[in-house]
């Protein structure tokens, strides 16, 4: 079977094995995400077969491009047994810091991973890739952190770089730093990683002065920030940073905690501001990835993400959602306060009312020092 080419219409990379996969009832990734983006895509009239590719499980011998394998092989083993010991828990933080023992411990980021270094591949020769089911950008080489057993855009990045790439930017619009990206190619100057993410929030790192020995910049935002302050760090500091580094790939995660609506950030952005950053992003280089990442409200990171893939189709998203696209809505459960009554545009829009407001002076400040970057 012939895969599809990224060049003549965007691809989109899906897999089954998120469907009723859970962390557990009281973790915030109880709530379905990549199936429900997928079904509203499907049930918009969104995604031609043709372009839609499953995501393959990825091999150990993969995986460790990037990760330990005593590390591969513990999560491995605790899939099988679905318990940890307490030396592996200590050592691999496998069952403990909100990274649970769940049945597909190993096998569902393996096949997020899978589809990320798919993606990345099919991209050899450009084009764009949606795959909602990576982003994983908190995972370290021998640990799981922040809800990432594994670093899935840290291995697409670097099947690009072994494809013979030499310039690839990673934009990250989630709510809480990249850590686990940026320290990835920390000393590697082929990859700029950029992230946007809400000040003082956990992972406690990314500061505005912290440059990874010259590979990071990173935007702390304050609590509230709204569409009009991102789309003045998009166009005055973002765009302008990516041309200047003159990138062969660009890989954006789309973690959809910053939205105004998400329960584990306090930031204040609509939807419509990640469809801006993605239309903007997606013509300054010859290859554009796409992933997910965070997101803990079922129905808005549903109608962002299948709003992203319609923007990179340039498909008009309309005014009130059709109603088999409603109906996969209504399906949703959602066991936090905010899902026992929920607003009706949940239900009925895929593109949030805009969120503008003043550009307060910490973000000019933010600006102001990213201004006018010049890279080598």
């Amino acid at each position: 079977m012939s895969l599809p080419d990224p060049r003549i219409r965007p691809v989109y990379v899906w897999s089954e094995i998120y469907r009723g996969s859970t962390y557990g009832p009281k973790h915030p990734l109880a709530i379905s995400r990549v199936s429900s983006c997928t079904d509203m895509i499907r049930a918009m009239g969104w995604l031609d077969p043709a372009v839609a590719v499953e995501a393959p499980m990825a091999s150990i011998d993969q995986l460790a491009r990037f990760h330990d394998r005593d590390y591969l092989a513990a999560l491995q083993e605790a899939e099988r047994a679905q318990t940890v010991s307490p030396e592996v828990r200590e050592r691999f933080r496998i069952g403990a810091d909100g990274n649970p023992v769940y049945r597909e411990v190993f096998s569902r980021p393996a096949t997020s991973a899978g589809g990320t270094m798919l993606a990345a591949r099919l991209l050899a020769k450009g084009g764009i890739v949606h795959c909602p089911g990576g982003g994983t950008h908190h995972g370290r080489r021998d640990r799981a952190s922040g809800f990432c057993y594994l670093n899935d855009p840290a291995l697409a990045m670097l099947t690009w770089l072994d494809l013979g790439l030499s310039r690839i930017v990673y934009l990250d619009l989630d709510a809480h730093h990249g850590d686990g990206v940026q320290d990835a190619f920390a000393e590697d100057d082929r990859v700029l990683t950029i992230s946007i993410h809400e000040a003082g929030r956990w992972p406690f790192t990314g500061l505005a002065t912290d440059r990874a020995g010259g590979a990071a910049r990173n935007l702390p935002v304050p609590v509230g920030f709204n569409d009009s302050e991102m789309r003045y760090l998009l166009h005055d500091t973002i765009l302008p940073m990516i041309r200047a580094f003159r990138p062969d790939a660009i890989l954006l995660q789309t973690g959809a905690d910053g939205l105004e609506e998400d329960p584990l950030a306090k930031l204040s952005l609509s939807n419509n501001a990640y469809f801006e950053a993605a239309r903007a992003v997606r013509h300054l280089a010859p290859r554009l990835l796409v992933v997910g990442g965070g997101g803990y409200n079922p129905y808005t990171v549903a109608r962002c993400w299948a709003g992203i893939w319609a923007t990179l189709n340039d498909y008009p998203i309309p005014d009130t959602l059709p109603r088999e696209a409603e109906t996969v809505l209504r399906g949703l459960v959602y066991n936090r306060a905010a899902g026992r009554n929920p607003p009706p545009h949940w239900f009925t829009t895929m593109r949030d009312a805009a969120r503008e407001g003043p550009v307060r002076s910490e973000i000019a400040a933010l600006a102001d020092l990213f201004r006018d970057e010049v890279f080598a």
